[in-house]
């Protein structure tokens, strides 16, 4: 595979007015893709960017933004994408942890240091490609920082391409292959899943602004992608759709969610209402994005989230560092060329998080008799209730068995006396109807006194964090404040 600052390059000399990247407003082929990176690239040096530097972007979803990106990479530099919605000070925190020689945003911005109109819009002379190295840092992808401030995640072009090679031959994606993204780009998947991967096997990308779900199938019919990849929110926001409609979407071969575990029921939903198979996988940013994947050829099974993807090793741990070989649950590891480089200035948590060579995710799963691994829930939401374990997961599953819940979500509330017990959030879909004491009395018709929630509360939607996941520790701040 070459190395992906030489993608535009290639795809421009292998095939000058193929389509390359979209956007709302731009359509590039790949000759007017190689001659935007180019001319960024250009400006960036004069700016003083240059190999080991690093590149923050405050965007939205757009095509500069991968123009900006392959423009650092022609000069051996790192990027890291800021998330639009942080305020200016959480968006300086990250400028400043990596240092960023410049920072390019849209006007509105006063974090920025470069206009992204000056960067991609000049004419220039054109930046020559320059050789580059694999170990070269490519992105820096900053957690969410619900444990404590954020970490940025070192990512280097090997890792990249490992991990972009092994989503094209997981998934079986080729030059026919057209990936529309609806996740941001400050994330790992919409920028290795979403863009790289398909660019890279030969076929294109087009970036949607922002998802709404009113405007999704719309986008579909205009743009006849064959694949999208989005998390289980979005997959509930359009099973929540009005009943007509009832789009074109032939053109899809697969849908991909990631991110969170998303509920068999949802799936089913999705796939009985618009015909479309989902593929669901797993992974984290400090294994480059995936680490499993349900098989698109089969046999896809819901309630998994797949096999381990070629090329990276997937095993559970338990607690005093020995592989479980007989199914029992333990700690999800990763070993493989797609494992972070580290945290950024964190020697400590680098340490803390790969051990021996394993990646330790945080994870609680097992792996059925097939191979394929179940996720039983996140270490750290797990309650303990009085001294027994209880994982919110199997509660939440439970609640998505009910006909009318579209989402749900268990975090542990305190207990003077027990430590901790279960409290249930909850999401109906529209047009149904389901009371507290009905939910409860679900759950008591399938789950241990114990693992019963004490409350439930019903929500017109459930609070999710920039990625699209519920965002728990929302909720657990407001079982602290009830």
């Amino acid at each position: 595979m070459p190395h992906i600052a030489e993608l535009p390059d290639l795809r421009a000399a292998q095939n000058p007015t193929g389509p390359c990247v979209a956007d709302d407003h731009d359509q590039l082929d790949n000759q007017t893709f190689l001659h935007r990176v180019r001319t960024a690239a250009t400006v960036l040096r004069a700016h003083g960017v240059g190999a080991g530097d690093v590149v923050a972007v405050v965007l939205p979803n757009r095509v500069e933004l991968v123009v900006i990106m392959f423009a650092a990479w022609r000069l051996g530099a790192a990027v890291t994408p800021v998330n639009q919605g942080l305020t200016d000070g959480e968006a300086r925190y990250q400028i400043e942890d990596c240092a960023a020689k410049v920072v390019i945003a849209d006007g509105a911005r006063a974090i920025g240091t470069l206009d992204v109109g000056a960067v991609t819009g000049a004419s220039m002379e054109a930046e020559d490609a320059r050789p580059h190295a694999s170990d070269a840092l490519a992105l820096i992808i900053y957690t969410s920082g619900t444990t404590g401030r954020p970490k940025g995640v070192m990512l280097d072009h090997a890792n990249v391409a490992a991990m972009c090679q092994m989503i094209i031959e997981g998934l079986g994606l080729d030059e026919t292959d057209h990936s529309l993204l609806i996740l941001p780009l400050f994330h790992v998947n919409g920028i290795v899943v979403s863009v790289l991967s398909p660019l890279l096997a030969g076929g294109r990308a087009t970036v949607a602004a922002r998802f709404q779900a009113s405007a999704f199938f719309a986008s579909v019919e205009r743009a006849r992608p064959t694949y999208v990849s989005a998390v289980p929110a979005i997959y509930a926001m359009l099973v929540s759709l009005p009943p007509g409609v009832r789009p074109d979407t032939s053109s899809l071969r697969r849908m991909i969610c990631g991110a969170a575990p998303m509920p068999a029921e949802l799936i089913a939903r999705f796939e009985s209402r618009f015909g479309v198979p989902v593929v669901e996988g797993y992974g984290l940013s400090e294994g480059t994005c995936a680490s499993t994947l349900n098989p698109p050829a089969g046999p896809r099974k819901p309630g998994t989230v797949g096999l381990p993807l070629p090329g990276q090793t997937v095993a559970v741990m338990d607690a005093d560092g020995r592989l479980v070989q007989d199914g029992s649950p333990g700690e999800v590891v990763v070993r493989g060329p797609n494992v972070m480089r580290g945290y950024l200035g964190m020697s400590q948590e680098t340490a803390e998080t790969i051990v021996d060579g394993w990646l330790h995710t945080g994870d609680v799963g097992r792996f059925d008799a097939d191979g394929y691994l179940v996720l039983v829930d996140r270490i750290k939401d797990m309650i303990i209730r009085g001294g027994e374990n209880i994982y919110p997961k199997e509660i939440e599953n439970v609640l998505h068995a009910h006909p009318a819940v579209l989402e749900a979500a268990v975090v542990g509330a305190p207990h003077p006396v027990l430590g901790e017990i279960p409290v249930a959030h909850v999401a109906l879909l529209p047009d149904t109807m389901a009371t507290t004491e009905e939910l409860l009395e679900h759950c008591r018709a399938q789950l241990a006194r114990i693992k019963v929630p004490v409350s439930v509360f019903i929500s017109e939607s459930l609070p999710k964090n920039p990625v699209g996941k519920i965002d728990k520790p929302r909720l657990r701040a407001l079982a602290l404040r009830s």
